[in-house]
């Protein structure tokens, strides 16, 4: 390891004294009458849930897609290759449409709910969630009984929690 040849390696930088009495805080900037009127649009419930609505009927759509190429016709053995193909892009539509329709009110009222408890509450947290994550889960699965609306709505305020959690929206 080699000496230092000069004094001015072994000084440390000190900073001047403009420099010191330069504030590290950066100012603070308003924002401009369309950001404002842009963050009002989007605190509208109604323009959350349709948002909601739409980006998970679109979801839906793209997982029914995805599904429905994945499944296996009973007789494929037995069907030509058009037979196959035909049926396939038929199970790929009735699953796309199927889930996009599922997401979507899923979407809708999971947002709905939680807009809403939000803005009666004045808070912003993780109880919003529980909320809106129950009454979707117990809406969405209550054809099937008051058991499966318990067990909905349970297991869909627990997923929305871990959901919350792991996005760490709320800290």
């Amino acid at each position: 390891m080699a000496a230092p040849n000069s004094e001015n390696e072994l000084k440390t930088e000190v900073p001047s004294s403009h420099e010191a009495e330069q504030p590290q805080i950066q100012a603070i900037r308003m924002p401009s009458m369309e950001e404002i009127r842009a963050q009002e649009v989007w605190n509208n419930c109604a323009v959350r849930s349709v948002a909601s609505g739409v980006m998970g009927g679109g979801l839906g759509f793209m997982m029914g897609m995805f599904l429905g190429a994945l499944d296996n016709p009973i007789m494929q053995d037995q069907m030509s290759g058009k037979q196959q193909l035909l049926y396939n892009l038929k199970q790929m539509g009735s699953r796309s449409w199927s889930s996009a329709k599922t997401f979507a009110v899923m979407g809708v009222v999971f947002s709905a709910v939680e807009c809403v408890v939000e803005k009666a509450r004045a808070k912003h947290d993780t109880t919003n969630t529980v909320v809106a994550g129950c009454v979707t889960g117990g809406t969405m699965s209550a054809k099937a009984g008051p058991k499966a609306a318990c067990v909905g709505c349970v297991g869909f305020a627990a997923f929305s929690v871990a959901i919350e959690k792991f996005f760490d929206r709320h800290t």
